[in-house]
């Protein structure tokens, strides 16, 4: 029985982990942290019942699933939060590129040390395995398909500091014979997604708003979407698949999808759940965006037995469904 913690559980990708683990019968419990700045209780009471450790010292809770509030900065926090446990995944972090060009000390101090934290912290409560959430964001403007061979130059702060995780994960797989893996998330789309600044969760609220779709650069840049789904797969398959410690890897389609055909194929969407398409409008580029951005996924495939599955029209209606569903019920 495999116990487990998830940072930044309360958030898009952590809820949907969440709810794999919590069916598959060989998990004892799910401890979160989380600080709640996104998420909130009332979204985890929805996956499943949760005890809340009232205490800066989790016990063993009696429930499958634990929230422990908190931020992945506090030291001491983590310490506590990582005793008895077996696999540690950290999904907790600032987010995006934007963000991080606005306020780049936050983003290391959070990225940078709050990784840094719970990979201490599970190396001294002995913890088996640490999974890493990190981005394409490390490997810069480079020529796809993108690879783990790759040398990676960050165009951002963000991709700078998600770099610095993967190579403290890299030191202590080697000094200290922690397992860790570190998954590379493409632009990650679904349900739960309503408050993100992605371009797919962006679109679908403009849209349903009545306002304009803006468009960044002349929408040939291009982006390989994936699937909650189908990225929460890999995520469960990373943390129990033996033999990869010290991997990285790339979480992604393989499929490379423009702008321009994303708004083509959400418009699509939107019309098979009777939606209407708002006006589409152009901006200029931003700085720090990646112009070209796909990846090859031929190591999950090899060492996971992981591929997506779900194809982005499929995708794209269910995320839809969803946002109405929301809306409708609100």
């Amino acid at each position: 029985m495999t116990r487990y913690l998830v940072t930044g559980g309360c958030g898009f990708i952590g809820k949907r982990l969440i709810a794999n683990l919590i069916a598959r019968p060989d998990t004892a419990f799910v401890r979160v942290v989380d600080d709640l700045s996104f998420g909130s209780r009332e979204a985890l009471a929805a996956i499943a019942p949760f005890e809340e450790s009232t205490g800066q010292v989790p016990g063993l809770p009696q429930a499958r699933l634990q929230l422990v509030i908190g931020a992945i900065c506090d030291a001491e926090l983590a310490l506590a939060a990582c005793r008895d446990i077996d696999i540690v995944v950290h999904l907790a972090a600032n987010t995006g590129v934007g963000p991080s060009i606005a306020d780049p000390r936050y983003d290391c101090s959070t990225n940078v040390i709050g990784t840094f934290n719970y990979l201490e912290a599970a190396r001294l409560a002995g913890v088996a395995r640490f999974v890493f959430a990190s981005s394409g964001a490390v490997t810069g403007e480079v020529e796809p398909p993108i690879h783990e061979r790759v040398p990676t130059r960050p165009l951002s702060p963000y991709g700078a500091s998600k770099l610095a995780g993967e190579a403290y994960c890299c030191a202590y797989a080697n000094s200290f014979g922690l397992q860790t893996v570190a998954l590379r998330f493409s632009n990650v789309y679904g349900q739960g997604s309503g408050h993100k600044q992605s371009v797919v969760a962006k679109f679908i609220r403009q849209a349903l708003d009545g306002e304009p779709l803006v468009i960044y650069g002349d929408g040939g840049q291009t982006r390989d979407l994936i699937y909650i789904d189908d990225l929460v797969e890999a995520v469960a398959l990373s943390a129990l698949t033996e033999g990869l410690s010290g991997e990285v890897f790339q979480v992604a389609t393989s499929r490379e999808t423009t702008v321009q055909e994303l708004v083509t194929a959400l418009k699509h969407a939107l019309a098979a759940e009777g939606a209407g398409f708002p006006d589409v409008v152009y901006e200029p580029s931003r700085p720090g965006d990646m112009r070209r951005n796909y990846a090859d996924t031929a190591k999950a495939k090899a060492m996971l037995g992981w591929e997506a599955k779900i194809a982005l029209p499929e995708g794209l209606r269910r995320t839809v469904r969803w946002a109405l569903s929301q809306r409708a019920g609100a």
